[in-house]
């Protein structure tokens, strides 16, 4: 449920950032300020606060909330995991170019995975638990947003060299 709320204000928030600042605002500075909103939101607090806390510090309730059985072990390594990639959201606002790259590949190739797995336990298992059906839409569309923001920033000239090998 919660990154539900990190989605919608990763998108809302710089939107309502651009409604009440002065520009200039060209293409890329607004697909900038998008990507990273997107980073703080939607890797850091989903993987940091909304990963890391509860699944280290709240391991048998965050199981619960999933619909896994409490007392897991890989609670406290997905825990680490989680609070992993979050710390580099977070950095994000600090660090661009390849960093930005690599930290949307990264965590994206993870959420994809995630979403898989909770599309998985949704269809086969039947497993319902608020914890694990609302992240099978988030986890599908955090890195979908995320890649297609990166791309188009790209397209804009924002990464310009980044992926091109000088010789």
């Amino acid at each position: 449920m919660v990154n539900v709320v990190m989605v919608l204000l990763s998108v809302s928030l710089p939107l309502l950032h651009l409604a009440f600042t002065k520009g200039p605002w060209t293409h890329g500075n607004v697909l900038r300020l998008l990507l990273v909103y997107a980073f703080v939101f939607d890797v850091g607090a989903v993987g940091f606060i909304f990963g890391f806390i509860p699944h280290v510090f709240f391991a048998d309730a965050a199981a619960k909330l999933i619909g896994w059985p409490p007392g897991n072990p890989f609670q406290f390594e997905v825990g680490l995991h989680d609070g992993a990639w979050g710390i580099l959201g977070f950095l994000c606002v600090f660090i661009g170019g390849g960093f930005w790259l690599a930290t949307a590949l990264g965590w994206s190739f993870f959420m994809l995975g995630a979403a898989y797995g909770h599309v998985h336990q949704l269809l086969v298992e039947g497993d319902f638990a608020p914890y694990n059906l609302m992240p099978a839409f988030t986890d599908t569309f955090i890195p979908l947003w995320l890649l297609g923001l990166l791309y188009a920033y790209y397209r804009s000239g924002g990464l310009e060299g980044l992926l091109r090998r000088e010789r």
